[in-house]
């Protein structure tokens, strides 16, 4: 028997666009469950958050002051993605998207890789063949049981990786002039495939300015 259901709409708090609060942001975290929302067609509502002028209610309820933050019943909030695509997953498992343990960690590296690559000052300290190596493993799985993951479902681990994989080509190409290897054509496709996916569309920053005015403080420490 499936878990109780969430109180109806689902209620998430979500970052707000830097400098325009009232604007969904480009926060990869926050974008990974309202996708997990959208392929599961639960209803949902988003509270966008100024995380540059944090409000008192939502101190309340995230005292560290993060997003994403899950409403899972009356006063009581749950952060961290990992734990509310979890609590998601079990409590609307239909349709699933459960990731084979086996399957959960591909591309997991790919994010820090990327961090350190775009925060990196000097050229030969080998983040950019970290990260290279880290899309080539990704390129190579694709290649071998794609066209997702997990063969032909999309699943928990591409929902994690689209915004993570968006934010990549986006801060690399604006502050690095850096772009994804064309010989990873298994890994260009993929990319492309989610996307393309009207869970990414809906849920994705309005602008890529966004996402490069995320990133510019990282790049610029």
């Amino acid at each position: 028997m499936a878990a109780a259901a969430l109180p109806e709409p689902v209620l998430v708090c979500v970052k707000g666009a830097a400098g325009s609060p009232d604007v969904l942001g480009d926060c990869p975290f926050c974008q990974r469950v309202l996708i997990t929302l959208e392929e599961k067609k639960i209803p949902y509502e988003t509270k966008l958050v100024d995380l540059s002028d944090k409000p008192d209610w939502f101190l309340k309820i995230s005292p560290e002051g993060k997003v994403p933050v899950l409403k899972i019943a009356e006063d009581k909030w749950v952060p961290d993605s990992d734990v509310i695509v979890g609590i998601i997953e079990e409590k609307y498992p239909d349709p699933s998207l459960r990731t084979p343990p086996e399957k959960a960690s591909v591309g997991s590296k790919i994010f820090s890789s990327f961090v350190a690559f775009l925060k990196s000052k000097d050229p030969n300290d080998g983040s950019e063949q970290a990260l290279v190596n880290e899309l080539k493993s990704l390129d190579e799985h694709i290649k071998n049981h794609g066209p997702y993951i997990n063969g032909e479902k999309i699943s928990a681990v591409d929902v994690s990786l689209a915004p993570k994989l968006f934010h990549l080509q986006v801060a690399l190409k604006h502050f690095k002039g850096w772009t994804i290897p064309e010989s990873l054509t298994y890994l260009h496709a993929y990319k492309e495939l989610l996307f393309n996916r009207d869970s990414f569309l809906k849920t994705k920053p309005v602008a890529e300015e966004l996402v490069i005015k995320g990133w510019a403080p990282k790049f610029n420490a």
